[in-house]
């Protein structure tokens, strides 16, 4: 769909012409048959570009009917593209080199270099960019240039899947340079679909003439059948990351059930919310405490409260702060319950009974301090709680 500019836009004009005025076919002059307006976004703003387009006039040249265009377009933008290549590499860049939002892209174009995008079309120029990528990396020149100094290839081979029932998508990597040399989806794992991606791995290492010192892999039935036999004699290891994985699964197993059987024991978090919550609300000042009553002319004003008692602020001050660091309390221990990163060397388990510990421990340290007034009954009860956690 083509993009529709405003009509306040101020564009900077940029005619181009072909670069070569004679026929390469007659060797005759060319003569412009046409112009092609083409407006793009750059970082230094729009752009109008005046494409004149040119023919050998010569009816008799075989050429006759070719148009030629201005290749310097090319260096400026593709054609049909609204961006320039200026704000595609800015684009390519701060999404995958510091990851970058849709959103912060579109909002750092339009306040900073005043470029209204949709996001649909940020994530389509994003596309784009991503395939020119991965073409310039499978390009050949480019992998003989970046292993030229490289003696030998370590390969791996693994399957990703996002989802169970989707596609698995196996990579191919190269691990002397921690290269991603392609990756392919396959509906099946069977060993003659991946036996082909074996073979383009082959067909890449020939290509630049390196040989192939050793395979490494989780060492599937298709993985193992297909390397020893489009890499016969050459080593096929398995991957540290999942030996480690398979050696701890009756470690995560006892992990996983001693955290499950914390989480039953520390049960009663959303009650001691809900608890913080209605004293809070029960604590909150009335209408009438809120606003005392005007004093006729001549009379002192009365505070709000019981007359005769001091005002009660510092009080309710006191009570609001206890209850919102008991509600801090709760926030840090659901944060602990749903941790459940850290893997075989540091079980989620193991983690959460820590952070348990010196909760339980920062609460008996306030107790027996008892600084500033007591706390709830339901923080009283936690260290007892966190104790049988």
């Amino acid at each position: 769909m083509a993009y529709r500019w405003p009509e306040e836009t101020v564009f900077t004009r940029l005619a181009l012409t072909v670069e070569e005025p004679w026929c390469r076919t007659c060797g005759g002059a060319l003569t412009i048959c046409d112009h092609r307006h083409h407006r793009v976004f750059t970082l230094n703003g729009p752009v109008h570009l005046v494409c004149k387009l040119a023919h050998c006039p010569a009816r008799a040249c075989p050429a006759h009917t070719q148009t030629l265009s201005p290749e310097a377009e090319t260096t400026i933008t593709m054609p049909w593209w609204v961006l320039g290549w200026d704000v595609v590499c800015w684009l390519g860049h701060r999404r995958f080199a510091r990851h970058w939002s849709v959103q912060q892209l579109r909002t750092e174009l339009a306040d900073t270099y005043h470029i209204p995008l949709s996001a649909d079309a940020v994530e389509r120029y994003i596309h784009r960019y991503q395939q020119m990528l991965a073409a310039r990396h499978r390009d050949p020149q480019q992998l003989v240039a970046a292993y030229a100094q490289v003696d030998a290839l370590i390969l791996a081979i693994d399957g990703l899947q996002p989802e169970k029932g989707h596609e698995t998508l196996y990579v191919v990597r190269e691990l002397v340079q921690k290269r991603v040399w392609f990756a392919e989806a396959l509906l099946s794992s069977a060993t003659p679909e991946v036996q082909q991606l074996l073979v383009q791995a082959r067909t890449w290492a020939e290509r630049m003439g390196k040989p192939v010192r050793l395979w490494m892999s989780d060492k599937q039935d298709a993985f193992v059948q297909g390397i020893a036999a489009e890499f016969p004699g050459v080593p096929h290891r398995y991957c540290a990351n999942h030996f480690l994985r398979d050696v701890a699964k009756p470690v995560l197993e006892a992990d996983s059930h001693a955290k499950v059987k914390m989480c039953r024991t520390i049960r009663g978090l959303r009650t001691i919310e809900r608890e913080v919550l209605v004293d809070c609300r029960l604590a909150s000042p009335s209408r009438s405490d809120a606003a005392p009553p005007e004093a006729a002319p001549g009379e002192p004003r009365q505070a709000a409260g019981v007359p005769g008692e001091p005002p009660r602020l510092a009080e309710t001050s006191l009570e609001g702060s206890l209850q919102a660091v008991v509600l801090e309390y709760c926030a840090a221990v659901r944060g602990m319950l749903n941790d459940d990163q850290g893997g075989p060397l540091h079980p989620p388990g193991l983690r959460m009974a820590e952070a348990l510990g010196e909760v339980r421990a920062s609460l008996q340290r306030n107790l027996e301090a008892q600084k500033g007034g007591v706390l709830t009954s339901s923080s009283r009860a936690w260290p007892a709680i966190l104790t049988e956690a």
